[in-house]
């Protein structure tokens, strides 16, 4: 410095060296040569500052050149800035030299500034370039100041590159000495590396504290022409003391909040009520600063010590009380206070404030919980699970808030916030008797799945919250204010669940636990109707439903038969609880299976549902069969359909499943097992398989009937009713069967194409003894009007005609069925239909005497018409009756015609 110094008292000398030093950094590409120039550069720029006790009297008076000079080589320095980073660890930092290439530019705008010449011809673009690299450097809260100087800069450029008369020259020259007293505290605040402010930190803190404070105090004195000048110096001041906070390392900036904390704290608060928005920001900004007292990874910090946080927090809470800007920009500070600190009681005293009177209180109150929800989400949490119940059961009061801002918000908030926490009260409220609450809590549950609709254990807590209120009615009152003694319709609420269901990305994450909900409660009512609301995305993924199926029946055990006793009882005894547990357990798969749509049965080639069906089918002892080397939903329904050591209950719910298996392999099995069942007369076996062929009649239809093996259905059922048997004992239940199923035969070929009828009519009744009732099936299928005008004529005729005594009785039990269910429409056979009813009474056996009497009875019980136009031959029908009341071997006759005999005298 002291050979530069003696040199540039030559002027030739001086410019040879400025100009040529000038060009090294746009002239060499060495990166050690251009930081070199850029520290040498700064340090005759700030000689002042630099060197103490020399003459600098050379440098002095070249100064002003040598700034004009330094101009020149800018525009490469700023591309040194912009280029001059480097990539570590997947961040961005600052190189050396383009730190030292935007201090030395710092430095000579400062020069500039105070010597009045060229500033704004740099400025704007200089801390544009400047503002990126610092932003990897600076501290949070410098960092935003940085930005807050840019658009000062800006604004201030704007402002006074408008005044271009001479008569505007004192303006530009009060514009000019403002920013350049402005600038010496930026300048200097913004340099990155500078170690001068660690030894006067103080002195700045202290005058920049008095300065916010000086202004806040006049500003409200001020004419209002005036106030907006005092509001743009508290912004500069507050700008400074970021600034300044930002450049402290951790340890100056505990002391400094030690030193001063008290005291910024309460300027702090002054400005919150600041009806600028900007200040507001800039106070909030040194605010965390100074509340969470650290100056580095504000969102990673916990608070221990409370205490600076103590001492100001009621004055914070007390903005709470206004919807304002200083409302909004405490609510944030708060609920970061709040994500940080452990201690609950600032928390207790915002959530004391949803309880108020004072709707703003409460807004306020609920903007702070929304904005701790949105800070804590995804972070490490330092509430605990106390605080966050508490936290929940603000929010679900919140829905009965008659505040509709209210409500929707915390609607909205409630699905953000543990399941675990909400769920239960939630399901209550779904059945508030107040109707808004009500739809309220159903959106917001709907919004809670979504949230979590890739959670199957979310689900299965929403299912046993709703299965815990129907067992516990009583929850329901306390939770959602109902009526005691309410019942809850758990389908009020699982019919909401299909829209949650459309917006399932993947069920294959879903089915395995539903599926496994279902077994290990398998008695849980509210499961199976949940899982028939969503049946159709059951049947999406079929394939996993029925693997997790076969898996679990394979680890069932087999029904003890000592359990047999308790069929169809009740009793509180551990013996009962088995039975019930085992029924439960043996039904919960066919209950799933049940729920699944027909489609799923259709796909012939689906090795879980039909196995190798074209591969050899085994009968093992007792009639159990399988598809060789396979395990299948088809060999699950049809053994338990057929077993005899089978629940009751379980063996009807699979016959009826049976049912919707493809004929081409349900029709060929059904055909061998039930004339494998004819040949041992298993009943139980006869029982399963004609119901397996009734149900497939009803659902598959015409694919059913034209069947080649239905022929041996059909032959093996007769063969069936050939059988004697006594009214009511186990053959007699099996031939009931038998006659149904001919109905359903019946039905579906009076619904088939002339050219694929194959039946005889007569054949079809042709039967032994008879059931009590054709099936109601039987007839709605066939259709009232076709089953009357082609069936019924011909079973009078076989009625009167036909030989064999049972045939005769399931001709007049048919009958019977067809007036009870056709009523008006028999009117023209009605005659013919009596004459029948008196000829068995007169001539029958036991047998047609009692089906006589029933279609006798049905007659008189029928239309207006009807009974019209039998009155003549009621006369008869008395006098038959008389005697057979009085002389009949049968009590069963003798009371059923005494009873007839009643209603016609009665009449």
């Amino acid at each position: 410095m002291v050979l530069l110094n003696w040199l540039f008292q030559d002027e030739i000398l001086f410019q040879d060296i400025v100009e040529n030093y000038a060009g090294i950094i746009s002239r060499k590409d060495d990166h050690y040569i251009a930081l070199g120039w850029c520290i040498l550069g700064r340090s005759l720029i700030e000689y002042k500052n630099t060197v103490n006790n020399i003459a600098t009297d050379g440098i002095t008076k070249k100064y002003n050149a040598m700034l004009k000079i330094f101009c020149s080589p800018v525009t490469n320095l700023l591309s040194i800035i912009c280029c001059g980073s480097n990539l570590q660890e997947g961040y961005e930092l600052p190189s050396r030299l383009s730190v030292a290439a935007a201090d030395f530019i710092l430095s000579l705008t400062v020069a500039l500034t105070r010597k009045g010449c060229g500033f704004f011809r740099y400025q704007a673009k200089i801390i544009s370039s400047d503002l990126q690299l610092g932003a990897e450097k600076a501290g949070l809260c410098m960092l935003e100041d940085w930005r807050t100087v840019f658009k000062w800069l800006l604004e201030t450029k704007k402002h006074y590159d408008c005044f271009q008369n001479e008569a505007d020259l004192e303006m530009v020259k009060t514009g000019a000495l403002l920013v350049s007293s402005c600038w010496k505290h930026y300048g200097m605040l913004l340099h990155l590396e500078d170690n001068k402010i660690a030894s006067q930190y103080k002195e700045l803190l202290d005058q920049y504290l008095s300065g916010i404070q000086f202004y806040a105090d006049n500003h409200a004195e001020e004419p209002s022409s005036n106030k907006d000048g005092g509001v743009d110096i508290i912004k500069f001041f507050l700008n400074c003391l970021s600034l300044l906070l930002g450049r402290l390392d951790d340890k100056k900036f505990g002391t400094a909040m030690t030193d001063f904390g008290s005291q910024l704290s309460q300027v702090l608060i002054s400005q919150l009520s600041c009806a600028d928005e900007e200040v507001i920001d800039g106070a909030i900004c040194i605010f965390k600063a100074v509340i969470f007292r650290t100056n580095h990874s504000l969102s990673e910090s916990n608070l221990d010590d409370t205490r600076q946080m103590d001492a100001i927090l009621s004055s914070l809470l007390h903005l709470l009380d206004e919807r304002d800007v200083a409302a909004k920009a405490v609510v944030n500070l708060v609920a970061e206070y709040c994500s940080k600190c452990s201690d609950s009681w600032c928390l207790q005293e915002v959530l004391k404030r949803i309880d108020s009177e004072n709707v703003a209180q409460r807004r306020n109150a609920v903007d702070v919980v929304s904005d701790l929800i949105h800070i804590s989400s995804g972070s490490v949490n330092v509430l605990s699970q106390e605080m966050w119940q508490d936290i929940a059961n603000h929010l679900l009061g919140c829905l009965r808030d008659e505040d509709c801002a209210l409500q929707n918000q915390a609607s909205n908030l409630i699905p953000m916030i543990d399941p675990a926490l909400v769920l239960p009260a939630l399901v209550g409220l779904c059945y508030s008797a107040h109707e808004k609450v009500q739809l309220s809590a159903s959106s917001t549950l709907i919004a809670l799945l979504i949230n979590h609709r890739q959670k199957p254990e979310v689900v299965c807590l929403l299912l046993d919250c709703l299965s815990n209120l129907c067992l516990n009615p009583d929850l329901a009152v306390s939770s959602a204010g109902n009526e005691e003694g309410s019942k809850v319709d758990a389908d009020r609420l699982l019919k909401l669940l299909p829209e949650w269901a459309k917006t399932v990305e993947d069920w294959d994450v879903m089915v395995g636990p539903l599926i496994d909900k279902m077994i290990s409660e398998p008695s849980n009512a509210v499961i199976v109707r949940f899982l028939s609301y969503i049946s159709e995305c059951l049947a999406e993924a079929s394939n996993l439903v029925f693997q997790r199926l076969i898996l679990y029946t394979r680890g069932e055990k087999v029904v003890d038969e000592s359990f047999s006793k308790w069929q169809g009882k009740t009793d509180a005894s551990n013996d009962f609880v088995k039975w019930e547990h085992s029924l439960f357990s043996h039904l919960c798969p066919l209950l799933i299976i049940r729920l699944l749509p027909l489609r799923v049965f259709d796909d012939l080639s689906s090795p879980l549902v039909y196995g190798e069906h074209k591969r050899k089918c085994v009968v093992h002892e007792k009639g159990y069969f399988s598809f060789e080397g396979t395990e299948c939903v088809v060999e699950l329904l049809i053994n338990r359909a057929l077993s005899k050591s089978e629940f009751e209950d379980v063996r009807k719910l699979a016959a009826e499943l049976c049912g919707r298996i493809h004929p081409d392999v349900l029709i060929p099995i059904m055909s061998s097992q039930l004339e494998y069942a004819a040949q041992a007369k298993d009943v139980v076996m006869i029982k399963g398989c004609l119901f397996s062929v009734c149900t497939s009649l009803m659902v598959r239809g015409i694919n059913v009937y034209k069947h080649p093996d239905l022929f041996r259905i059909r032959r093996t059922i007769q063969n069936i009713l050939s059988w004697s048997s006594v009214d009511g004992d186990e053959i007699a239940k099996a031939q009931h069967g038998c006659i149904d199923c001919l109905a359903l035969m019946l039905c579906t070929e009076l619904q088939a194409p002339k050219s694929l009828r194959v039946s005889n009519l007569e054949d079809t009744f042709h039967v032994g003894n008879g059931n009590d009732c054709v099936d109601d099936a039987a007839v709605q299928g066939a259709g009232k009007i076709p089953f009357a005008r082609k069936i019924l004529p011909r079973v009078i005729h076989s009625a009167r005609v036909m030989m064999e005594p049972e045939t005769r009785v399931a001709c007049i039990q048919i009958l019977f069925s067809v007036v009870y269910h056709l009523k008006s429409l028999v009117s023209p056979y009605s005659s013919d239909l009596l004459t029948v009813a008196l000829k068995s009474l007169r001539e029958g056996s036991h047998e047609e005497k009692m089906a006589g009497a029933k279609l006798l009875a049905s007659l008189m019980a029928s239309d207006e018409e009807i009974v019209g136009s039998i009155s003549g031959g009621l006369y008869e029908a008395k006098s038959l009756l008389r005697s057979l009341s009085l002389s009949d071997p049968s009590i069963d006759v003798r009371q059923i015609c005494q009873q007839l005999l009643a209603c016609l005298t009665s009449n």
